[in-house]
């Protein structure tokens, strides 16, 4: 088949934005338990574990410019130029705003627009976050919808199972509605940040992760202890007058950084993964001695957020990391990384952009060639989240290359438990790449006049061979660049692909309808990420605040 060269992502007029690479696990129901990857049955689908990168086809005709996820989640949000969201993956409790399916297949992702929910013309998506199940998005005009698990308050909505539709957050300070630029999301809480730096926190304050100084901790009736609950927006007083620029959260813990580069951490402290010494939870935001100045240089530049663990990159690319973060030896459960530490295997390298994954751990650093060479480890992966290829081993003890992405411009990195999303610049290298779906069906001739000969121009998104003179208006040569049949333009962009997805109707946007009671929150705990063994929560059972009449228990 003919090929052409691929140019460049960015123009002068455009944002930069990239395709989608995936590698890990597509068994989106079965991620974390027993049995997933082994793929599909008879005519259903196949979903199987990518053991190196893949071109997602489906969303190969998409200009994205974010891939969003989390360490606990199973499910994505990838962002377009046009402020369109992608969405796929676990549907756990709606979490993607649909309702009635286990999950949305990466070959046939569901499209929302702001306008979809009811946002003025004119509103794109500018941002979004992933909890273990739900979804937060940010909308242009500062807006915040919620979808998902919200036994304990984390959409934002008044106690209930969940809200099986996007639903509005407003957020407003002292009267005034404020303008939300960027969210995060933990298991059972979630944070906002405006365009004035402000933080604001909703859900349970169970381990301090609302960051507002208690936890509301008291005995209820049947002798069970309840927390408080947050389901509108909370101002984080501790930061008053800081301008926070960047906020990140893992299951239960959160870190923010200022415009100076000064880090504050608060939440579960479990394995020290806060970084401050001890393992004692922080109520209220605490700033991180190491990165606190005043020498500019060793103050926070990036910082990341795992299941037990934090990383910080600080103003000379220097990778940091706190908690626990491998299996045995220093970093591993039985002695954590009690303050931030930096990693000798990688000392080398001038960190540029840093993920966690549910057991990965990712950077991107300048190769010797000046492109970006991607950079993994991580131990039990076992889905292939790493990408490391099809012959090598699925784990890494230690920092190593991936060898795939070698000569990909890859600039965002969407680490989830099981899963992992690269978003990368069209080039002729990223072009080689094998594609997932492998095998789409495609015609053994050209579709227009039936005949298999010459040297066709194969599509991009679905292989089907085109002879240029069969084209409408008939091409002189090959056109330059990635270029796409006139049956995947028809359908249009994201359009699913493989003979399976094809056939299926398109799942239902849900409609959240506020519950006529409070509902008792269950454990939340109880599902396959395995963050249990941290003790994040522990055993006890939350009930919803104000119960019992107990007085509140503060700790300082």
């Amino acid at each position: 088949m003919a090929t052409a060269a691929l140019p460049d992502s960015t123009t002068s007029k455009d944002p930069q934005w990239g395709r989608i690479l995936i590698c890990g696990g597509t068994d989106w129901p079965k991620l974390g338990k027993k049995g997933a990857g082994k793929g599909g049955e008879g005519d259903g689908p196949i979903n199987p574990d990518l053991l190196e990168p893949n071109i997602l086809r489906s969303l190969l005709n998409v200009k994205i410019t974010s891939v969003h996820t989390s360490c606990a989640g199973c499910h994505f949000v990838a962002i377009d130029i046009d402020g369109q969201a992608w969405l796929f993956g676990r549907n756990g409790s709606s979490c993607l705003g649909v309702v009635d399916v286990e999950y949305v297949s990466e070959n046939a992702p569901i499209r929302l627009k702001p306008t979809d929910l009811g946002a003025p013309a004119g509103t794109k998506f500018v941002h979004a976050a992933c909890g273990r199940n739900h979804t937060i998005l940010v909308g242009s005009d500062g807006s915040v919808w919620g979808a998902g698990a919200n036994t304990l308050g984390q959409c934002g909505q008044t106690v209930c199972p969940e809200v099986s539709g996007f639903k509005n957050v407003p957020v407003t300070h002292q009267g005034n509605r404020e303008r939300v630029v960027k969210a995060a999301a933990g298991t059972t809480f979630s944070v906002v940040l405006t365009d004035t730096g402000k933080v604001f926190t909703f859900g349970s304050a169970a381990n301090g992760q609302l960051g507002n100084g208690t936890t509301g901790e008291r005995i209820v009736t049947g002798n069970k202890t309840a927390y408080d609950i947050e389901t509108k927006p909370i101002y984080v007083k501790e930061l008053h007058e800081k301008k926070i620029v960047k906020i990140v959260s893992g299951p239960q813990h959160t870190l923010a950084m200022d415009d100076t580069g000064v880090v504050y951490v608060w939440g579960y402290n479990g394995y020290c993964r806060l970084g401050l010494g001890d393992q004692k939870d922080a109520l209220k935001p605490k700033v991180v001695p190491q990165f606190a100045g005043p020498n500019p240089s060793t103050m926070g530049a990036d910082i990341c957020a795992g299941p037990s663990s934090s990383i910080i990159a600080d103003k000379q690319g220097m990778f940091y990391m706190a908690g626990k973060w491998k299996n045995s030896g220093d970093g591993s459960s039985g002695s954590p990384y009690s303050t931030f530490r930096f990693i000798q295997d990688i000392m080398g390298c001038k960190v540029m952009h840093a993920r966690s994954g549910g057991v990965t751990h990712w950077l991107i650093t300048p190769d010797d060639d000046g492109m970006p060479m991607t950079v993994c480890w991580g131990q039990n992966a076992a889905n292939g989240e790493l990408g490391l290829g099809l012959d090598e081993p699925k784990s890494a003890t230690k920092p190593t290359r991936n060898v795939p992405l070698q000569g990909i411009e890859v600039f965002d990195i969407a680490a989830g438990q099981n899963t992992t999303l690269f978003l990368a610049k069209p080039n002729d290298k990223f072009s080689e790449l094998p594609r997932h779906p492998e095998d789409v069906q495609p015609p053994g001739a050209c579709p227009k006049c039936r005949k298999d000969e010459g040297d066709p121009l194969e599509c991009d998104k679905c292989d089907s061979p085109w002879h240029l003179h069969c084209l409408s208006p008939p091409l002189a040569e090959i056109p330059a660049g990635e270029w796409f049949c006139p049956t995947c333009v028809a359908a249009g962009p994201g359009s699913a692909v493989g003979t399976y997805w094809k056939k299926l109707k398109k799942p239902k946007f849900g409609v959240h309808k506020p519950p006529p009671q409070v509902a008792q929150p269950a454990d939340d705990y109880d599902d396959d990420f395995d963050d249990s063994s941290d003790s994040d929560v522990g055993t006890k059972r939350k009930a919803p605040a104000g119960r019992g009449g107990a007085a509140k228990k503060k700790r300082s």
